[in-house]
């Protein structure tokens, strides 16, 4: 029995061949038909080279396995949890590797509801039968069928209605980088609705086309090199704000009018006020690694900060439990209890745009009183031989001092004036450092430089 490396904690992810190939993608549709016996799986795929064969071999397993297929071609990891909880199937699979490189590709799966499947919730064991790769043999009596279909009309419905698009009467202007088209389909069908009712928004659109050989990079901006040409449209078209998606588009990152980049964890604390407008009292979950900003704007505006582990597994579990209207992650991912619990990349945009045609004010002028009263790091990785010793240096040195000590995901101390957040990988000698302070810039950056140094050491 070969063991399968591209199971991950919370999805599959490889290289395409050994890791990945249409053999493993027929196994692991096989073995989640076999496992949790779905009556109608809905499946989709991004726009890589590979995704449509991976696509077809994975459902060439759920049918033998005798599960019907509804394939909605070309998508997002969100449009599969739209098709899932909007269709009340028996669950989903998204073929992507989202940001990796092109070399890669995964999948993205959950069960009815849009409930995620990850490592302690049936992942491990789709990935243990796959391996064994021993099933009953197939009834072509039973076998499932196979029928392409579209939800984009109904996935648009539900999209717009996070926001009130008659709100939108004064001019504006999005610069929105698709990623090499990977949200292209869905922006269209956006900028389609906006035209049918008259509001006087422009969609500037950069890198829209669908082309899997990735020409313009690979679709991460949280990589400070694949910003740029977002940042150069925004500049050349006077642009309101700038929206870039990653691979798979369940993310968006966002640029103020002057082209500059918005740290994901200013966003969450946007748009929880806003949720908290909406909705007074409700709770919102956020994670450990930066929470200052986000503590703050939810408790002044009556909310209830609740953190949660840093993972969309941990996120949609959590946010089920408190049944949170909104959670956000540092990372861009943001989720929504209207969206079955689930991370969208097209709702954070659309209320973001939606903040600025009612308040009259420009994103920066949004964000840049919460970045100077909690300036952060944003996230910094340091590849070590020895994550857990470096940890424990760290450790050594600042716990006697700290006011408090969070264990909540990795580790997290407090101290008067600043805090910080160490956490190392599941998959790579990596340690991640988050830190951030109180009105003090320069002593958030004094800190950061004292602790890489510490790690690195």
């Amino acid at each position: 029995m070969a063991a399968l490396s591209c199971f991950k904690a919370y999805d599959i992810r490889g290289k395409l061949g050994e890791e990945l190939n249409e053999d493993i993608a027929y196994r692991i549709g096989r073995a989640y038909g076999e496992l949790l016996k779905p009556k109608t799986m809905v499946v989709g795929g991004d726009v890589r080279l590979t995704s449509e064969s991976l696509k077809l071999a994975l459902a060439d397993g759920l049918r033998d396995a005798g599960t019907d297929v509804l394939d909605i071609g070309v998508s997002g990891t969100e449009e599969i949890y739209f098709a899932t909880f909007y269709l009340g199937v028996d669950g989903g699979i998204e073929v992507t590797a989202s940001h990796n490189p092109l070399n890669y590709n995964g999948m993205k799966l959950v069960r009815e509801g849009a409930r995620p499947i990850s490592g302690d919730t049936g992942l491990r064991d789709i990935q243990l039968l796959a391996e064994v790769n021993v099933y009953p043999e197939i009834d072509q009596c039973k076998r499932g069928g196979y029928k392409t279909i579209s939800v984009l009309d109904a996935y648009v419905d539900h999209l717009l209605g996070y926001v009130n698009i008659n709100n939108f009467r004064r001019p504006m202007k999005l610069v929105i980088n698709s990623g090499n088209g990977a949200a292209g389909h869905v922006v269209d069908a956006i900028e389609q609705r906006f035209k049918m009712v008259g509001a006087p928004v422009e969609f500037i659109k950069v890198h829209h086309q669908q082309d899997g050989t990735f020409p313009n990079g690979i679709p991460n901006p949280l990589l400070p090199e694949c910003r740029q040409d977002t940042t150069d449209a925004v500049i050349k078209h006077n642009a309101d704000i700038g929206i870039a998606f990653d691979g798979d588009f369940d993310r968006c990152f966002l640029f103020d009018e002057k082209g500059n980049f918005i740290e994901g964890y200013y966003i969450v604390g946007l748009l929880a006020q806003s949720f908290l407008e909406k909705h007074p009292g409700s709770k919102i979950i956020h994670d450990p690694r930066l929470s200052w900003n986000t503590v703050d704007i939810v408790t002044a505006a009556g909310g209830t900060p609740v953190m949660s582990k840093t993972g969309h597994a941990f996120i949609k579990e959590r946010m089920r439990k408190e049944d949170a209207i909104y959670g956000g992650e540092m990372s861009a991912h943001h989720y929504f209890r209207d969206f079955a619990y689930c991370d969208s990349g097209m709702i954070p945009w659309l209320l973001v745009a939606e903040l600025l045609t009612l308040k009259y004010e420009k994103l920066g002028e949004l964000v840049n009183d919460r970045m100077a009263a909690y300036p952060a790091s944003g996230e910094i990785n340091s590849s070590l031989s020895d994550p857990k010793s470096a940890i424990n240096r760290v450790l050594e040195k600042y716990s006697p001092d700290a006011l408090a000590v969070d264990h909540t995901d990795g580790i997290s101390l407090e101290f008067p004036e600043w805090r910080f957040n160490l956490r190392s990988s599941n998959t790579e000698p990596v340690v991640r450092l988050n830190v951030e302070s109180k009105k003090d810039t320069a002593l958030m950056r004094e800190k950061t430089a004292a602790l890489l140094t510490l790690l690195r050491s």
